[in-house]
């Protein structure tokens, strides 16, 4: 299975950074049930963002009940030497990791060594990069991810200037290669992110920070319809 079999046009992932850990399990099962199909899963090293997040224990803990119903776990490596994470996640049950552009001295050799571990693998970068100097390295990645926020902490302000990036992103890559948004993607945005391009939409707040998860991610579903 690859990203071409995941993806049903478009897809919102709900971004498990945002949850809470103490009933994450449950809260997983209620988005499953809701339609959800892909999980966005943050790792986060404290030096290339300054939060130390969730790891390869947490996800080994959630992906049974994910690809019990044909569920992806795609893993953001928000790190410094990403290729060092990629064993651990394949082993935990990741599905897919997108490291950064930023962290990557050399993207393809990186994407390499993802792919020999079986996994997707998607290329992210942050506001202050050029898409055009991503998408000239991008080649042989399934998707491109373009953050809507500087990475690091969920709940932020989505920066408006990302409409544009999307789209010069689309313009700049190939058909085949997604591109995925991360980052106050919310139900005032997501349809016009998706009109200029993306096709992955990464919810975090927008669907966590809602009492009704189910209805949450619905209403981002709806809204792109």
């Amino acid at each position: 299975m690859a990203w071409r079999d995941w993806i049903r046009t478009v897809e919102v992932e709900p971004s498990l950074y945002a949850a809470d850990f103490a009933r994450l399990g449950d809260e997983v099962d209620v988005l499953l049930r809701a339609g959800a199909r892909i999980f966005h899963f943050d790792v986060g090293d404290g030096h290339f963002v300054p939060p130390v997040t969730i790891g390869p224990v947490v996800l080994r803990s959630i992906t049974p009940r994910v690809h019990e119903t044909g569920g992806v776990m795609d893993c953001h490596l928000m790190v410094d030497n990403p290729e060092h994470h990629f064993r651990q996640v394949a082993e935990a049950g990741g599905d897919s990791v997108t490291l950064h552009y930023e962290a990557s001295a050399n993207p393809q050799q990186t994407l390499a060594v993802a792919r020999e571990h079986g996994l997707g693998v998607g290329l992210a970068f942050n506001p202050q990069t050029e898409p055009e100097a991503v998408a000239a390295v991008a080649a042989g990645f399934d998707l491109v991810l373009c953050m809507g926020i500087n990475p690091g902490y969920s709940g932020q302000a989505f920066m408006p200037e990302t409409l544009g990036r999307v789209e010069r992103l689309r313009a700049a890559l190939p058909d085949e290669t997604h591109i995925q948004v991360d980052g106050g993607v919310g139900e005032d945005n997501i349809r016009d992110l998706y009109e200029r391009g993306a096709s992955l939409f990464v919810a975090g707040s927008s669907i966590f920070g809602r009492e009704d998860l189910p209805r949450a991610y619905r209403r981002l579903v709806q809204a792109l319809a």
